[in-house]
């Protein structure tokens, strides 16, 4: 199953590490907040899981793609 990863908006304080992580699925807006631009899949799975995890605000999570 496909995954998507989403973002708390009041918790993030635009750090970056997510897309340090995973530049391939996050990508940073002009102030360095991330925008979510691709779906999670086989490949990306366990980056995303550690993007998830080294969140310092914890506003990252990732849930099941509603298709």
């Amino acid at each position: 199953m496909t995954k998507q990863l989403r973002v708390d908006w009041p918790s993030c304080k635009g750090r970056g590490l997510c897309h340090e992580i995973l530049p391939e699925a996050i990508q940073l807006d002009e102030w360095g907040y991330p925008l979510v631009v691709s779906d999670i899949d086989e490949d990306t799975i366990g980056l995303a899981r550690e993007a998830v995890k080294v969140c310092p605000t914890l506003a990252l999570r990732m849930v099941d793609a509603r298709r």
